[in-house]
């Protein structure tokens, strides 16, 4: 989704400084027209508004501690939140970063088709000055950007509660697909009923249309849902939540995950419980 990103931004004349440990994403990000930054603290040194985008809190706290980008941000930059993290870590940021530097909470949702187009979803929290210098940054990335609090972390939250019901539509969705294998109907034609059905979901139509067509490409791995199923039963254990679907949800991420399915795209879950019985 951080090479949509980039696309987006170039897209719209936004100078944009790119780094990624990839050496082929590098090279892709410097074809869209984007500086490409030799370290994490150049991007830093170079940009008013510094968005992450990686997998979770232990690579934010590498890319900014260990790599040393929380030093090299200039005063008054404004770091941008974009991982699914647990909203605690994203909301302790701006006190562990000191003060001169703004913490916007942003994480984005829509996949990485939807980045690359720029129409995916933005939820964003902090200071509405902050917002304000950003929105064109914003309207650039994304197709629906949602202002919800004036607090980093408060946007996480709207994004974890997101997850959670998408992980459990997944899941779901991957069982009635086997289960109407099982009972003798088109999985396909099946598929296609429920989309203009009562059961229709978006998760289940776009990833399960891709898994049932042989489609075997990564868009969104299985190890990224689970850790975001993960944070949201953890988060209704802390708020005092009902979270039977939250549990049932990371049940099934984690087996498919331990199963061997983590690195495949998260519609691998359809084969995950069809090998089950």
């Amino acid at each position: 989704m951080g090479m949509g990103v980039v696309r987006s931004l170039r897209r719209h004349g936004v100078l944009t400084f790119a780094r990624d440990i990839d050496a082929a994403k590098m090279a892709e990000a410097a074809s869209l027209g984007a500086a490409v930054a030799a370290s994490s603290p150049e991007v830093a040194r170079q940009s008013d508004v510094v968005i992450l985008l990686v997998v979770d809190d232990v690579q934010i706290d590498e890319v900014l501690f260990a790599e040393g980008m929380a030093k090299a941000l200039r005063q008054g930059a404004i770091l941008v939140v974009s991982s699914t993290v647990d909203p605690q870590y994203v909301a302790a940021l701006p006190q562990r970063l000191g003060h001169g530097i703004h913490v916007l909470d942003a994480p984005v949702s829509g996949g990485p088709a939807k980045a690359h187009a720029g129409t995916m979803t933005l939820m964003v929290s902090g200071a509405a000055a902050a917002r304000e210098r950003c929105a064109g940054v914003f309207a650039a990335i994304a197709g629906n950007v949602f202002a919800v609090g004036e607090r980093p972390g408060q946007a996480m939250t709207y994004k974890i509660v997101n997850n959670l019901l998408a992980a459990a539509n997944l899941a779901a969705g991957a069982q009635a697909l086997v289960l109407a294998q099982r009972a003798g109907i088109d999985p396909a034609q099946a598929l296609e009923v429920i989309d203009a059905s009562s059961g229709a979901s978006w998760i289940v139509a776009e990833r399960m249309a891709r898994e049932l067509a042989g489609d075997r490409g990564v868009r969104a791995a299985t190890k990224v849902l689970a850790k975001d199923v993960a944070i949201a039963a953890a988060l209704a254990q802390r708020v005092g939540a009902p979270d039977s679907f939250a549990r049932a949800a990371v049940e099934a991420f984690r087996g498919a995950v331990a199963a061997g399915y983590g690195e495949e795209d998260d519609a691998a879950l359809l084969r995950f419980f069809a090998a089950r019985r």
